[in-house]
């Protein structure tokens, strides 16, 4: 067995790019080492008489560099072969590619730091991931919107509201034009406000109407399942699921292959993807598998509001979306003075994704819904000019 081989059969594995830095008790070899032989076929240092050959050359991973690159060197990139033999990707999926390529590595004390760059699929992984239902150019023939951002709307207050009121906001922020309506992640089951009353509600109102109205239907696995197909067996068109759900569930949902438009909300991501962290994973990489596993729609960042993101970064995270299809969601400061500053920045393929410059408009829900139909379409009226003159305008 070649441990270390830069030039392995692409085709029988997944590749993981990792940026490591090393403690003063090793260097990059032996932390390649340690993560490929520990994430593979045992303990890093540790031989025992089960491990045969058969069993390395089949089942162990390979560091994908000449022995000797990496040797001295306290930090830096490494590619590491994770061999697709070792994956059941009907049933392990996503969940399981991620207990191999982050696990074990975070408890060796070689390990300073560790952070996944990029993740490299062969076509025959890739087929066992379905990509999402609608996508740009599904959500562009639902709405009937072209050549413009989706005007978007999430739901505020995050929770408290009995499904009434919340009809009541809804038939407001149709008035006002928007394409899509996002319920946040606070909101999913409570007693106030159950999903068995609200769906059919809100569907009910919402059946002749071009607006995609994602259900939070967060939960445990087993939960948000039921709740997926409630939505669609009760007419509803989307739902939203928060990242603390579990990226697996996703993967499921899309494999149900329901009617819906399936939102991935990022909040809380950076528990995991924050650049500061000594280990993570890179945001593009969780947008690279959110699109693998079939989302049509993800919270991407935001530029210009109370988030911020380095619009290089931002640009790059969209571009990944755009590849799998998946329509970014521009959210966290979202206002329609930094409508046509997001277009020129960005392009159209996103959802000015709003709920504080709508609800928090001076005149009203109604009239902020307004205000941002106007931005996006550029034919301002007064509710666009009382927006602007409270929250400005991003030249």
């Amino acid at each position: 067995m070649k441990f270390f081989n830069p030039e392995i059969a692409l085709e029988k594995y997944v590749v993981a790019k990792y940026y490591i830095k090393t403690t003063d008790k090793g260097d990059l070899k032996k932390a390649a080492w340690e993560l490929a032989i520990g994430q593979s076929v045992g303990n890093p240092n540790v031989r025992n008489q089960w491990e045969t050959e058969e069993i390395f050359e089949m089942s162990s991973c390979v560091i994908m560099h000449e022995e000797d690159e990496l040797k001295g060197k306290n930090e830096g990139e490494v590619k590491i072969g994770f061999p697709v033999i070792n994956t059941d990707w009907e049933g392990d999926g996503v969940s399981h590619l991620l207990c191999q390529v982050m696990g074990g590595q975070m408890d060796i004390e070689t390990f300073e730091s560790c952070r996944l760059k990029e993740l490299q699929f062969t076509d025959e992984v890739k087929k066992y991931f379905l990509g999402p239902k609608y996508g740009i150019s599904g959500m562009r023939e639902f709405t009937n919107t072209y050549n413009k951002p989706f005007s978007g709307a999430i739901v505020k207050p995050k929770t408290g509201m009995s499904p009434h009121v919340l009809l009541e906001m809804v038939k407001e922020l149709v008035e006002g034009g928007v394409n899509f309506i996002k319920e946040d992640e606070i909101l999913s089951n409570p007693s106030f406000c159950p999903l068995n009353v609200r769906v059919p509600l809100i569907a009910e109102y919402l059946k002749d109407k071009n607006v995609v109205y994602a259900f939070c239907i967060n939960g445990d696995h087993h939960t948000i399942l039921e709740r997926a197909k409630f939505v669609a067996e009760n007419g509803g068109n989307a739902i939203h699921v928060n990242f603390w759900s579990g990226f697996g569930v996703y993967n499921s949902i899309r494999k149900l292959d329901l009617p819906l438009f399936m939102h991935f909300q990022k909040s809380g991501d950076k528990v995991i993807t924050d650049k500061r962290h000594a280990f993570g994973i890179d945001w593009n990489v969780i947008c690279q598998l959110a699109g693998m596993m079939g989302v049509d729609t993800i919270h991407a960042g935001m530029w210009g509001g109370y988030l911020s993101d380095d619009e290089d970064d931002l640009r790059q995270t969209i571009s990944v979306l755009h590849n799998h299809n998946v329509i970014p969601a521009l959210s966290c400061g979202m206002h329609p003075g930094l409508v046509q500053a997001n277009v020129r920045q960005f392009g159209n393929d996103f959802i000015a994704n709003v709920g504080g410059a709508i609800h928090g408009h001076p005149s009203g829900t109604l009239a902020g819904a307004k205000a941002m139909r106007q931005a996006i379409d550029k034919q301002h009226g007064p509710e666009y000019n009382t927006a602007i003159d409270k929250w400005g305008l991003v030249e």
